[in-house]
């Protein structure tokens, strides 16, 4: 064994982030490109609303309710041997939803989807931070890693557009299929193995309790976006704190929790996790309204509205992928700060749009808000993970994405309720003289099918009355967000003010951890601190 002098990544840790890119891009792309096969689906299979309802939201909730658990289960069996089982199982379970022959068995598939996608995720991220122990290589990796994220997000309903254009409805799910098989093929190869050896067995009964927990939060923010506010969400946010008490009393009194705890006694640990949580807030709630903006106001058809969503990605790109290089001369803390201002201005100049024009400026506008919000969400995502120790990454980076699907759901529910409150109050108040319609009421999209079905003047003024209070509702909430941003700003420059520049949490570098080349030439780390607790190898051609 060679000892070698640098611990910066080569060209076998790059081209496996390349591979480590592909899943990272399909699990976005997976949460939307299913939007825009509904209407051919429920034609062919005839769910009912309530199976309909499951068949998009399975997915989603799994994957968030998995991610501790699955996180934590890599660090024990070793995060390629996860993120390959997964691979694969998502590959099967993505053909089987393509030839679903019934609303049940889509359903069921669309399980199986959700617990292989939360094997990837916390996988992805967690190599990317036992490969990549130099600190601003590290940064540099976890924002082309967001960075696909994004894409994935907006490439998900252009590309399911494309598909169902030319194909049926199944083809939208046989999307990962052939990056399943690339990371099948590549990844015993290209990706080192990581695992704690000195974990004990995963503890189910932690593992069943964190799922309950955070399903049941989930499933409360979707109701008070779909319904509001009111005793169903109330009950289940109940039921989701109070196993979460339990769960938290439970790691704190296992020998070898599912989910160490004193991870969050690490200040930048914990003060990234609540940036990222609360950025995504403004992110999700946002583009909740700006995308119904679109669609409701300016009456654009799905996938031209997907097109005029683009700027807003590629400013999130830009924005992480310049993070790096900004935060290798200015603290980390600072930059996220002056991200989020970027990002508040951008949310102001959404006011500035009205009913009838201003498509030209909530496209500048979200690309803005975007640029702002990319050093955020890459920056805070390094922080976290680079906090934890090596042989707790896995759990880290479940940490980070259990925080950004909270973050999500936050984001709908409360600038969601707080949106549709103004268009519900406004509306209300300039309904037009003989029309009395509760869909309307509701919502933007009630009032469209209302107008329709009303003869001349009577509809066309219910279409502008809604859509004025519509646009109301997106200046309040815009206004919203952009006071949350400020504050978020104020919070990282305070909160993260001891991180220097170059360096991002734990940096095994900068404290001389010694790194070898195993035969095979792939560079593995072993710390004094941790050299015997984390065992790392490589093996060339090793089965799943």
């Amino acid at each position: 064994m060679t000892t070698i002098a640098s611990s910066r990544a080569g060209r076998r840790e790059w081209i496996g982030l390349a591979v480590l890119a592909m899943p990272t891009l399909l699990i976005a792309m997976d949460m939307t490109v299913l939007h825009l096969a509904v209407p051919s689906l429920t034609a062919d299979l005839r769910p009912s609303t309530a199976q309909l309802l499951w068949i998009m939201d399975v997915y989603g909730f799994l994957v968030a309710g998995l991610l501790i658990t699955m996180g934590t289960l890599g660090d024990r069996i070793g995060r390629r041997k996860l993120l390959l089982t997964g691979a694969a199982a998502f590959g099967v379970a993505s053909v089987l939803a393509a030839f679903s022959t019934s609303a049940e068995m889509l359903i069921l598939t669309r399980a199986l989807l959700g617990v292989a996608g939360a094997t990837l995720m916390p996988s992805t991220l967690s190599l990317i931070r036992n490969m990549f122990h130099d600190a601003a290589q590290r940064t540099v990796a976890i924002s082309v890693w967001m960075t696909c994220f994004a894409v994935g997000g907006a490439l998900g309903p252009l590309l399911g557009g494309f598909l169902l254009s030319y194909f049926w409805w199944g083809s939208a799910f046989l999307i990962g299929v052939p990056v399943m098989v690339v990371l099948l093929l590549l990844g015993p190869f290209l990706l080192p193995e990581h695992r704690d050896e000195k974990t004990g067995k995963l503890d189910l009964g932690s593992a069943v309790l964190s799922l309950v927990a955070v399903l049941s939060v989930i499933y409360s923010l979707k109701l008070v976006a779909e319904d509001g506010f009111g005793l169903p969400p109330v009950a289940f946010t109940v039921l989701g704190l109070a196993v979460g008490v339990a769960f938290v009393h439970r790691q704190r009194t296992l020998a070898d929790p599912l989910l160490d705890l004193k991870l969050f006694r690490e200040r930048t640990f914990s003060a990234s996790v609540a940036l990222l949580t609360v950025g995504i807030l403004v992110m999700a709630g946002s583009q909740l309204f700006t995308l119904q903006y679109l669609q409701l106001v300016h009456g654009l058809s799905p996938l031209v509205a997907g097109l005029w969503s683009l700027p807003n990605a590629a400013g999130l790109m830009a924005g992480a992928m310049t993070a790096p290089a900004l935060a290798a001369k200015i603290r980390p803390g600072f930059v996220i700060a002056g991200g989020l201002v970027v990002a508040a201005i951008g949310l102001g100049m959404l006011t500035l749009v009205s009913a009838t024009a201003g498509l030209g400026i909530l496209v500048t506008a979200s690309a803005i808000m975007g640029a702002g919000l990319g050093p955020m969400a890459a920056l805070s995502t390094d922080l976290i993970v680079g906090a934890a120790p090596p042989e707790r990454a896995g759990a880290a980076s479940a940490i980070s994405e259990t925080g950004t699907e909270l973050g999500a759901g936050l984001g709908i529910a409360v600038l969601g309720s707080i949106g549709f409150g103004v268009y519900r109050s406004q509306i209300a108040a300039t309904m037009p003289a003989g029309v009395d319609s509760e869909a309307a009421h509701e919502s933007l999209g009630g009032a469209v099918a209302a107008a329709q079905d009303l003869s001349g003047k009577a509809g066309d003024e219910l279409l502008t009355v809604a859509r004025e209070a519509f646009t109301h509702g997106l200046h309040v909430t815009a206004l919203v967000g952009a006071g949350v941003a400020l504050v978020l700003a104020l919070l990282a420059t305070v909160l993260l003010r001891g991180v220097k520049p170059g360096v991002s949490g734990h940096d095994e570098a900068a404290d001389g951890a010694p790194q070898a080349e195993t035969p095979d030439g792939a560079a593995t780390t072993e710390t004094p601190a941790n050299a015997e607790a984390v065992k790392t190898e490589t093996t060339v051609g090793s089965n799943i």
